[in-house]
């Protein structure tokens, strides 16, 4: 597709209507439908699906073979990893139209979400939050927490530049790269003012 503002690959559909900002990069085979609205500089990898009423912010990373369906908002600078596989009903079966049930996923700014990670419809997932590759998410994630495992447990903290953070006995961390501090209160990660 030529556009000035954005790339869309000549391979991949773009249904009118759907909204795509200025430097974003839509690679081969991509399908995007008629409702979407993909923020601006976003980076969408090779065979894409992104569903009617589904919303990217802007610098958005969605690699290879993801299927972002109704329902799911994805805020800024998110990172989704390879094959992460997000669903839109608790309850699917093929004999039973549930279109009315699609439940709402949040993907908070800054967070990642690792190769293969599956993210169970109906959660959110807190700000700079990193879910590891393969990780089954079926709860919500607080912000700046580590998931791994099936299903995905906390299994430590991490700094908005996605470095392990070592919390005191007072609850206080500095990320080790940037020297930002963290605090921790009642099993919530927050930057001290």
């Amino acid at each position: 597709m030529e556009n000035e503002s954005f790339f869309v690959h000549s391979s991949s559909v773009i249904d009118e209507g759907a909204q795509i900002g200025a430097g974003t990069k839509i690679w081969h085979f991509c399908h995007l439908m008629p409702t979407c609205k993909v923020g601006e500089n976003c980076n969408i990898g090779q065979n894409v699906f992104i569903d009617n009423n589904v919303f990217i912010g802007n610098a958005v990373k969605i690699q290879n073979n993801v299927s972002v369906y109704n329902g799911v908002i994805i805020e800024d600078d998110v990172f989704v990893g390879p094959s992460v596989v997000f669903t839109n009903v608790i309850n699917p079966r093929s004999f039973i139209e549930r279109k009315n049930e699609f439940k709402k996923t949040l993907i908070r700014k800054g967070a990642s979400i690792g190769a293969n990670a599956t993210i169970l419809c109906g959660n959110e997932i807190g700000n700079y939050a990193m879910i590891g590759a393969g990780a089954v998410v079926t709860k919500p994630v607080p912000s700046f927490a580590l998931m791994t495992g099936n299903p995905a447990q906390k299994t430590g903290w991490v700094s908005k530049v996605g470095i392990t953070l070592q919390f005191d006995s007072y609850g206080s961390a500095k990320c080790p790269q940037t020297g930002q501090s963290y605090k921790l209160e009642n099993d919530i990660v927050f930057l001290p003012e």
